[in-house]
Protein backbone atom coordinates (compact mmCIF):
# COMPACT_ATOMS: atom_id res chain seq x y z
CA UNK A 1 0.00 0.00 0.00
CA UNK A 2 1.18 3.62 -0.83
CA UNK A 3 1.92 6.15 1.90
CA UNK A 4 -0.99 8.56 2.19
CA UNK A 5 0.90 11.44 0.95
CA UNK A 6 1.02 9.83 -2.33
CA UNK A 7 -2.48 8.26 -2.86
CA UNK A 8 -3.46 7.53 -6.32
CA UNK A 9 -6.53 8.95 -7.99
CA UNK A 10 -6.99 8.97 -11.39
CA UNK A 11 -7.69 12.87 -12.64
CA UNK A 12 -11.09 14.03 -13.59
CA UNK A 13 -12.16 12.67 -17.49
CA UNK A 14 -13.08 16.65 -17.84
CA UNK A 15 -9.22 17.63 -17.34
CA UNK A 16 -7.56 17.97 -20.42
CA UNK A 17 -4.36 19.42 -19.46
CA UNK A 18 -1.41 16.90 -19.12
CA UNK A 19 0.04 19.19 -16.35
CA UNK A 20 -3.08 19.65 -14.60
CA UNK A 21 -3.70 15.64 -15.14
CA UNK A 22 -0.18 15.06 -13.23
CA UNK A 23 -0.92 17.57 -10.25
CA UNK A 24 -4.48 15.75 -9.69
CA UNK A 25 -2.84 12.14 -9.55
CA UNK A 26 -0.24 13.06 -7.38
CA UNK A 27 -0.90 13.91 -3.90
CA UNK A 28 1.93 16.60 -2.16
CA UNK A 29 4.40 14.90 -0.15
CA UNK A 30 7.32 16.48 2.18
CA UNK A 31 10.21 17.36 0.24
CA UNK A 32 12.18 16.83 3.40
CA UNK A 33 11.06 12.86 3.74
CA UNK A 34 9.98 12.43 -0.36
CA UNK A 35 8.74 8.86 -1.28
CA UNK A 36 10.59 6.02 -2.09
CA UNK A 37 11.41 4.83 -6.01
CA UNK A 38 8.62 2.04 -6.10
CA UNK A 39 5.88 5.35 -4.77
CA UNK A 40 6.84 6.97 -7.22
CA UNK A 41 4.72 5.79 -10.41
CA UNK A 42 1.40 6.29 -11.31
CA UNK A 43 0.24 2.99 -12.77
CA UNK A 44 -0.57 2.90 -16.50
CA UNK A 45 -4.17 2.73 -16.27
CA UNK A 46 -4.57 6.05 -14.15
CA UNK A 47 -2.08 8.42 -16.07
CA UNK A 48 -0.03 7.77 -19.33
CA UNK A 49 2.38 8.25 -20.03
CA UNK A 50 4.32 7.54 -16.49
CA UNK A 51 5.15 10.61 -14.52
CA UNK A 52 8.02 10.60 -12.48
CA UNK A 53 7.72 13.19 -9.96
CA UNK A 54 11.26 15.31 -7.66
CA UNK A 55 8.72 17.35 -6.35
CA UNK A 56 4.90 17.80 -5.07
CA UNK A 57 4.17 20.29 -2.68
CA UNK A 58 0.30 22.15 -2.11
CA UNK A 59 1.12 24.51 -4.32
CA UNK A 60 3.93 23.09 -7.10
CA UNK A 61 4.40 20.00 -8.93
CA UNK A 62 8.33 19.26 -10.56
CA UNK A 63 9.03 16.08 -12.66
CA UNK A 64 11.44 14.11 -15.74
CA UNK A 65 10.06 15.79 -19.12
CA UNK A 66 9.06 12.71 -21.37
CA UNK A 67 10.72 13.84 -24.13
CA UNK A 68 13.79 15.41 -22.80
CA UNK A 69 16.29 17.52 -24.14
CA UNK A 70 19.36 16.32 -22.26
CA UNK A 71 19.57 13.31 -19.38
CA UNK A 72 17.77 14.83 -16.14
CA UNK A 73 15.46 17.51 -17.94
CA UNK A 74 13.07 18.74 -15.31
CA UNK A 75 9.81 20.62 -15.50
CA UNK A 76 8.69 22.88 -12.63
CA UNK A 77 4.82 24.36 -12.47
CA UNK A 78 1.97 25.41 -10.09
CA UNK A 79 -0.54 22.68 -9.28
CA UNK A 80 -3.34 24.98 -10.15
CA UNK A 81 -3.75 25.80 -13.76
CA UNK A 82 -2.27 28.87 -15.09
CA UNK A 83 -1.44 29.41 -18.22
CA UNK A 84 0.99 32.15 -18.42
CA UNK A 85 3.75 33.22 -15.92
CA UNK A 86 1.57 36.33 -15.15
CA UNK A 87 -1.37 34.26 -14.11
CA UNK A 88 0.52 32.68 -11.03
CA UNK A 89 -0.24 34.34 -7.55
CA UNK A 90 2.61 36.10 -5.86
CA UNK A 91 3.11 33.03 -3.19
CA UNK A 92 3.21 30.66 -6.29
CA UNK A 93 5.74 33.03 -7.81
CA UNK A 94 7.49 32.91 -4.75
CA UNK A 95 7.34 29.74 -4.10
CA UNK A 96 8.67 28.66 -7.71
CA UNK A 97 11.77 31.43 -7.45
CA UNK A 98 12.55 29.11 -4.39
CA UNK A 99 12.22 25.39 -6.11
CA UNK A 100 13.67 26.71 -9.29
CA UNK A 101 17.17 27.32 -7.39
CA UNK A 102 17.21 24.29 -5.00
CA UNK A 103 15.61 22.10 -8.30
CA UNK A 104 18.50 23.18 -9.48
CA UNK A 105 21.38 22.21 -7.39
CA UNK A 106 19.46 18.87 -6.82
CA UNK A 107 19.80 18.22 -10.49
CA UNK A 108 23.64 19.10 -10.83
CA UNK A 109 24.37 16.87 -7.90
CA UNK A 110 22.25 13.81 -9.57
CA UNK A 111 23.57 14.35 -12.78
CA UNK A 112 26.92 15.61 -12.28
CA UNK A 113 26.17 18.37 -14.98
CA UNK A 114 27.60 22.01 -13.73
CA UNK A 115 26.03 23.90 -16.78
CA UNK A 116 22.06 24.48 -17.60
CA UNK A 117 19.70 26.41 -18.71
CA UNK A 118 16.03 27.45 -17.24
CA UNK A 119 13.58 28.31 -19.39
CA UNK A 120 10.07 29.46 -19.68
CA UNK A 121 7.92 30.56 -22.56
CA UNK A 122 4.30 32.33 -22.16
CA UNK A 123 1.86 31.51 -25.45
CA UNK A 124 2.18 29.41 -28.41
CA UNK A 125 4.29 32.41 -30.53
CA UNK A 126 6.56 31.62 -27.62
CA UNK A 127 6.95 28.67 -27.86
CA UNK A 128 4.54 26.86 -25.12
CA UNK A 129 3.99 23.75 -26.02
CA UNK A 130 1.33 22.74 -23.17
CA UNK A 131 -0.88 25.55 -21.90
CA UNK A 132 -0.41 25.13 -18.24
CA UNK A 133 2.93 28.00 -17.17
CA UNK A 134 5.86 26.23 -16.43
CA UNK A 135 9.78 26.27 -16.00
CA UNK A 136 12.36 23.82 -17.78
CA UNK A 137 15.47 22.69 -16.02
CA UNK A 138 17.36 21.47 -18.79
CA UNK A 139 21.16 20.57 -17.58
CA UNK A 140 23.70 21.18 -20.57
CA UNK A 141 26.79 18.92 -20.77
CA UNK A 142 29.91 19.61 -22.03
CA UNK A 143 30.13 17.65 -25.57
CA UNK A 144 32.82 19.37 -27.25
CA UNK A 145 34.99 17.85 -24.13
CA UNK A 146 33.75 14.67 -24.53
CA UNK A 147 34.17 14.58 -28.00
CA UNK A 148 30.51 14.26 -29.16
CA UNK A 149 30.49 16.69 -31.53
CA UNK A 150 27.87 14.71 -33.73
CA UNK A 151 25.43 15.13 -30.58
CA UNK A 152 22.30 17.70 -31.00
CA UNK A 153 21.90 19.91 -28.49
CA UNK A 154 20.01 23.48 -28.98
CA UNK A 155 19.80 26.03 -26.64
CA UNK A 156 15.80 26.87 -27.04
CA UNK A 157 13.67 24.75 -29.26
CA UNK A 158 13.90 21.47 -30.77
CA UNK A 159 16.79 19.42 -30.28
CA UNK A 160 16.91 15.82 -31.09
CA UNK A 161 14.63 14.12 -28.05
CA UNK A 162 14.23 10.73 -26.92
CA UNK A 163 11.44 9.12 -24.54
CA UNK A 164 12.41 8.30 -21.14
CA UNK A 165 13.49 5.25 -20.31
CA UNK A 166 11.03 4.18 -17.45
CA UNK A 167 13.68 2.09 -15.47
CA UNK A 168 16.23 4.79 -15.87
CA UNK A 169 13.91 7.74 -14.83
CA UNK A 170 12.71 5.86 -12.03
CA UNK A 171 16.34 6.09 -10.66
CA UNK A 172 17.15 9.56 -11.73
CA UNK A 173 13.99 10.87 -10.00
CA UNK A 174 14.64 9.05 -7.10
CA UNK A 175 18.04 10.62 -7.24
CA UNK A 176 16.92 14.06 -7.56
CA UNK A 177 13.86 13.81 -4.89
CA UNK A 178 16.77 12.68 -2.22
CA UNK A 179 19.24 15.54 -3.51
CA UNK A 180 16.17 17.94 -3.32
CA UNK A 181 16.12 16.74 0.50
CA UNK A 182 19.72 17.18 1.15
CA UNK A 183 19.45 20.92 -0.21
CA UNK A 184 16.49 21.60 1.48
CA UNK A 185 18.51 20.25 5.14
CA UNK A 186 21.54 22.19 4.20
CA UNK A 187 19.72 25.43 3.64
CA UNK A 188 18.05 25.00 7.37
CA UNK A 189 21.06 24.93 8.38
CA UNK A 190 22.56 28.14 6.97
CA UNK A 191 22.16 30.96 9.52
CA UNK A 192 21.95 33.35 6.35
CA UNK A 193 18.57 31.73 5.23
CA UNK A 194 16.95 31.00 8.29
CA UNK A 195 17.04 34.73 9.02
CA UNK A 196 15.59 35.61 5.50
CA UNK A 197 12.91 32.68 5.70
Amino acid sequence: MLPNMFDQAAPPASCSCPFCAIAQAYKPFSPLEPPDQSSAIIAPELLSPASFIVLSTPDLVAFLDILPLSHGHLLLCPREHREKLTDVTSSEANDLGRYLRVLSKAMTRATGVEDWNVVQNNGAAAAQVVPHMHFHIIPRPEIRASGRYSESFTMFGRGRREELDDDEAAHLAEEIRQSVAAVLKEDDEEPDLKAKL
